[in-house]
């Protein structure tokens, strides 16, 4: 027996497979064919959407019908009060009629929780932020919500069992049945789809129609009305029930006015198991009359779809706390007269200079009647001499704004926030590296389809660079020995009492041409260093004059980069504003290649210290006032006006890490600041916003442009910047320490708010390269950009631009789809007029996903926009869904208790 079993072996395996191996190979061929065939399935079941779609145009057979589905239960005894807590209650009433609905009661008899119906979505019961009674925002539902065109209530906003058109085909495909399915203006039915789902047995409340398409109004119309009573705390919808199509629960027709009301227990939300699906791209850009088309956009792409769990009261809240925030930076933050949409019909600009014009040409302005005084730091506009009426008040106090910021911030440290919030983001961050892993060859394709499109010809902006440091060392090392040769005998400076020409200069530091290499000049990386520049010298100027045009010349050369250049204005005195304008006019420096930025050094401890100024609002003054004067009357200010065309935006500059103490609620005004510390980041934030403010609604008002409030934040320092910033920026620069707070993170996310990032620059001053989160937000979907900050430090070729491009491609292997997303991005964060952008990226570029990109401008792939735009509207629907749901409960148990 021991021979037997030592020779087995190996006679089976010399002479013949044996008995086991030919078992094991017919059941390893079994499980593979099994797996095929499953597949098969799955992807023939969700592609039931295109099936259809393909019948109804071809004339194919309809599937056949489903069993009926379950009805409702039986009506329970009517006067018991709606108040289950764990339940998601929403309403619809039938008819006109219906919707004014008085008393809160349906046609039924029974209550509802919501009250009697009025324009205005119900308030949280839940005590507001503060500063909230003072301000009448609009809705945010209507605000942030897509598919809210129908003036629903905030508790009919996408349920966990409400899908849209789209979602419901891959549900049904699945074998699934939703609850309902809401109109999203997105989604496009047709008779086909209509005839299905009818076969179904969906109910499609009619109250819906009023913000359908038309397609979708047919469906509507053509669909029985299924009532479902409403579920009280002794019911339950059990497997069965008497209600009919078009029969009131008692068996007579339905009233014109009857009350539809439809609640479903936790129990039977569950969603399926994770699920790979085939979602067939949008292709409502096929309708534009495009010239070329993205390959991708018919095409379709693997999207992993994860299950959502029930939301638990904790995660209901803090979606609630989160909307909240959302209405606190829509508030607070500035708004054009006229959005995006409203200037569609504009034509695209390829240039500046087509938009604005000459920048050069100077005519005579009319002079706008108005009294101008700053009070309490912030600039105050009255209509006439009278002073009765005051115009272009900003958005708040300086109370309320610390109040605010002080609520924000204990609401980013509760721990439930930062737990769902971390949650949050690392799911997004998984489904994009899911995302690349499933589609990265389909995107690869489009962007080879897309002709004469590159990374290197796709419109790129330097959205954060210092003037004073946009050369590299070479380039100003060239300079500096071109002019010792040409101009050695200028006089440059005035010092120890005599005049000094360029070579007397250079041989007072023992220095000739032939000495001078990179590393003499020293340009170290300091955050200072754009103090010891400037355009306000001996010969104004001239020679950094003289540069700035030469480095407008390699940017138009290369066509497609372009900058932003940040020039300082310190609010020493007044007359700043006329020096800088007359050197920018006189020299003639402009390029529709670049746009200027205002960059205000947060330096008032200097110059108290100087005794130049003798309190803050002095420095506001001397920043403001010249501004409101010559946007009030032009002429008093010619130079001024001409430079202030091309202006995009204001930043406020310094270290971050000096230590500061937080601002409380009742902070001192501007006067009476007159102690020798600097005011914190906030204070410097919301007297500068608040003046901008006014200043943007005056020039909007004479159809001149406005200016974005775009400062440092989030470099270094304390959390107080970011979230600051996050009430009153359009975008910021840096931003690296919201790693530090998923609670912010988040909500940078979902605002969308643009970070200009410089990991080359961190990397020298504050954070190494390889532990720069620009990877990770770029994964999760923040809108962050590249941007150089100091070339003159940091970069050692002609094109830092490209540079930064290239070193973060090579270390984090980015590829070209994503450094493509990236120069997109940073088109979106500059500050260049709406129609260039339009020429740019998209004639509607500020739309999410395909809607908003053309590859054949910005050679990003449909797909990779469709995945970012679904991600979004995931992200942002699950934070509405919650904070209604948060709502309705609240209402339901405050309606218990008191029918108790």
């Amino acid at each position: 027996m021991a021979q037997v079993q030592a020779t087995s072996p190996a006679t089976s395996s010399s002479s013949q497979p044996g008995w086991g191996l030919f078992v094991g190979g017919v059941l390893l061929g079994s499980t593979v064919a099994a797996g095929a065939a499953y597949l098969a399935v799955r992807y023939a079941s969700t592609s039931a959407a295109d099936d259809l779609r393909r019948a109804s145009s071809a004339g194919g057979r309809r599937r056949p019908p489903r069993p009926a589905a379950r009805g409702p239960a039986d009506n329970p005894p009517s006067g018991k009060p709606l108040a289950r807590a764990n339940t998601g209650l929403y309403y619809g009433e039938e008819g006109a009629e219906g919707q004014q609905a008085a008393g809160g009661k349906a046609g039924n008899g029974h209550l509802d929780p919501r009250g009697s119906r009025g324009k205005q979505s119900p308030r949280f019961m839940q005590p507001l932020a503060p500063g909230q009674h003072h301000h009448d925002g609009p809705d945010t539902e209507a605000l942030l919500s897509e598919d809210n065109a129908a003036g629903l209530p905030p508790q009919r906003l996408r349920q966990v069992n409400e899908v849209s058109e789209s979602e419901a085909w891959a549900v049904v495909g699945r074998g699934e049945r939703p609850a309902h399915i809401y109109a999203g203006p997105a989604d496009r039915s047709n008779q086909a789809a209509a005839g299905y789902l009818r076969n179904q047995s969906f109910s499609f409340p009619t109250m819906l129609a009023a913000g359908a398409s038309p397609s979708q109004a047919q469906m509507l119309q053509a669909a029985p009305r299924q009532l479902v009573p409403p579920l009280t705390l002794e019911s339950r919808p059990s497997s069965g029930g008497p209600g009919q199509p078009g029969m009131a629960p008692g068996g007579a027709p339905a009233s014109p006015t009857q009350m539809v009301v439809a609640s479903y227990p936790a129990a039977i939300t569950a969603q399926a198991p994770p699920a790979m699906q085939t979602i067939t791209t949008a292709d409502a850009m096929a309708t534009e009359g495009r010239i070329i088309e993205d390959a991708a956009m018919h095409e379709q792409y693997v999207r992993v779809i994860t299950p959502e769990p029930t939301p638990t009261e904790e995660t209901e809240e803090v979606c609630h706390l989160l909307r909240q925030a959302l209405d606190m930076r829509h508030r607070w933050l500035f708004r054009q007269q006229y959005s995006p949409e409203q200037l569609a019909h504009l034509p695209e600009a390829v240039t500046v200079t087509q938009v604005y014009g000459d920048p050069f040409s100077w005519q005579e302005q009319d002079v706008l009647p108005c009294e101008l005084e700053m009070v309490e730091g912030v600039m105050q506009m009255w209509a006439d001499d009278s002073r009765e009426q005051q115009v272009f008040a900003p958005p708040g106090t300086a109370t309320e704004f610390f109040s605010d910021m002080h609520w924000l911030l204990k609401v980013i440290s509760l721990g439930h926030v930062r737990t769902f919030t971390h949650h949050r983001l690392l799911l997004l961050e998984q489904k994009f590296n899911l995302h690349v892993m499933l589609n990265a060859d389909k995107e690869f394709l489009a962007q080879k389809s897309a002709p004469h499109r590159d990374f290197y010809n796709v419109r790129k902006v330097d959205t954060h660079v210092h003037h004073s440091a946009c050369m590299h060392q070479k380039h100003l090392l060239r300079f500096i020995k071109s002019k010792l040769r040409k101009e050695p005998d200028e006089v440059v400076i005035f010092r120890d009492g005599k005049y000094l020409t360029l070579r007397e200069v250079f041989e007072s530091l023992n220095l000739t041409p032939y000495h001078l290499n990179v590393d003499t000049l020293d340009v170290h990386a300091d955050k200072n260093i754009f103090h010891r520049w400037g355009w306000d010298n001996l010969i104004h100027g001239r020679f950094l004059a003289e540069l700035t045009k030469e480095m407008f010349a390699d940017l138009e050369a290369s066509k497609y980069q372009h900058t932003e250049y940040r020039i300082s204005v310190y609010g020493r005195k007044p007359v700043e504003w006329d020096t800088l304008a007359a050197w920018v006019v006189q020299n003639r420096l402009y390029s529709d290649n670049n746009m200027w930025m205002i960059q205000v050094p947060r330096l008032y401890n200097v110059y108290k210290e100087q005794g130049i100024i003798e309190n803050f609002e002095q420095l506001l003054a001397n920043i403001f006032t010249p501004l409101f004067e010559v946007t009030r009357d032009p002429n008093s200010h010619p130079q001024l006006h001409l430079f202030l065309r091309g202006v995009s935006g204001f930043d406020l500059v310094d270290d971050e890490s000096k230590p500061e103490r937080r601002p409380n609620k009742h902070m001192p005004n501007p006067r009476d600041w007159n102690s020798k510390h600097n005011p914190a980041y906030a204070y410097y934030a919301y007297y500068m916003y608040a003046n901008l403010y006014v200043l943007n609604k005056m020039r909007e008002a004479r159809g001149l442009n406005t200016f974005n409030f775009r400062p440092h934040a989030g470099e270094a320092g304390d959390i107080d910047h970011l979230v600051s910033s996050y009430m009153l920026a359009e975008n910021i620069a840096h931003g690296i320490n919201l790693r530090k707070s998923p609670s912010l993170q988040y909500l940078y996310y979902i605002s969308q708010i643009g970070l200009c990032m410089s990991p080359l620059s961190n990397n020298s001053l504050f954070l190494d390269y390889h532990r720069n989160p620009f990877p990770t937000f770029f994964a999760r979907g923040l809108s962050v950009s590249l941007s150089t900050d100091d070339p003159l430090q940091i970069h050692l070729t002609k094109e830092p631009l490209v540079e930064e491009y290239s070193v973060a491609a090579q270390v984090w292997k980015l590829s070209a789809t994503d450094l493509c997303e990236v120069a997109r991005n940073s088109v979106l964060h500059s500050g260049f007029p709406h129609q260039v952008k339009m020429h740019w990226v998209h004639t509607e570029y500020w739309k999410l996903g395909p809607e908003g990109n053309d590859i054949q401008k910005t050679n990003v792939p449909a797909l990779r926009m469709r995945f970012r735009k679904d991600c979004h509207q995931e992200e942002m629907g699950l934070v509405m869904m919650g904070a209604a749901n948060h709502a309705a409960r609240l209402r339901a148990k405050e309606l218990y208790s008191l029918a108790e």
